[in-house]
C-alpha cells in the first residue's frame, strides 16, 4: 500500500481534516501522511494510543523517530511526555503503551542501516539557539550525514529569506500559523517538499512553533522503503 508515495510531488495535509484509522493494535488509531509498501514499509504518521493501549515487544528494522504531541507515551526504558523527542535506531526492539493516553507524531523505517544513535530530547527543557535572522530560533534534535531535525521556533512577524532545500524538507506545522508564498499552513498541518524545492517562509501576528527535517529526500534508502 502507498500513500503520497511519489517524493517528486509537493504534499500539503491538514491533519485535522482526517478520519483516524484503526491500526493492526486495539486501541491504537493513526492518520496515515505518507507510507511506502505495506504495513512493514516506511511510514509518516499520526498516531493515538486509548488510555491503558499497549504494543507487544517489536522490533524497528529501519529505526522510528517519535515526537510526543499530547498525553505522555512510555516504554519499557521511561515515560515520555508531551514535548519528549525520541529516536530508536535500526533494529531496536521496545514495548510501548500510554497508562492515559497519547498522541504522536511518528516517522518509522526511514534511517539510513549504519545510523545508530539513541536519541531522547525533553524540548520543553532544552536549549533554544539564536537562528539565521531575528525572531527565529532553533532547537536542534539530530543530525546524520546531512540529514537534520530541528524545532524551529517562529516569532510573530518574522521572515526569512527564500532559499532552496536541495534534499528536500519536511515541516510538520505544532503552534500558530506558518506561511510561504505558497499558502498559508495551520496547527497540525504537514507539509512535504521535494529536492531543489524553493521558498520564502514567513510569520504574521500569530508567529508559530514547527518540526523541520531536511536533507532526508535526496536519496532514499531502498531497503528502508520497501521495508526489509
Amino acid at each position: 500500500m502507498n500513500e503520497n508515495a511519489d517524493l517528486s510531488l509537493k504534499i500539503v495535509i491538514d491533519s485535522n481534516e482526517l478520519n483516524w484509522e484503526p491500526s493492526p493494535i486495539p486501541g491504537v488509531d493513526r492518520k496515515q501522511l505518507d507510507r511506502f509498501g505495506g504495513e512493514l514499509g516506511r511510514a509518516t504518521s499520526i498516531v493515538r494510543y486509548a488510555p491503558g493501549s499497549s504494543y507487544c515487544e517489536h522490533k524497528h528494522s529501519g529505526g522510528e523517530e517519535i515526537l510526543v504531541l499530547s498525553g505522555v507515551f512510555s516504554d519499557e526504558s521511561g515515560n515520555y511526555p508531551a514535548g519528549s523527542y525520541l529516536r530508536n535506531p535500526p533494529h531496536c526492539a521496545h514495548m510501548p503503551f500510554s497508562k492515559d493516553g497519547c498522541a504522536l507524531f511518528v516517522k518509522s523505517k526511514h534511517f539510513h542501516p549504519v545510523d545508530q544513535d539513541s536519541v531522547r530530547v525533553n524540548t520543553n527543557t532544552s536549549t533554544w539557539h539564536q537562528g539565521l535572522v531575528p525572531g527565529l530560533s532553533v532547537m536542534p534534535l539530530d543530525d546524520f550525514e546531512g540529514i537534520a531535525t530541528a524545532l524551529v521556533r517562529w516569532e510573530a512577524n518574522t521572515i526569512f529569506k527564500p532559499h532552496t532545500h536541495p534534499g528536500g524538507e519536511e515541516i510538520f506545522v505544532l503552534e500558530g500559523v506558518f506561511h510561504d508564498e505558497h499558502g498559508t499552513y495551520t496547527a497540525g498541518t504537514w507539509i512535504r517538499s521535494p529536492r531543489y524545492s524553493r521558498h520564502a517562509p514567513f510569520t504574521k501576528s500569530e508567529g508559530a512553533l514547527i518540526y523541520v527535517k531536511t536533507g532526508h529526500l535526496d536519496n532514499p534508502v531502498p531497503h528502508v522503503i520497501h521495508g526489509v
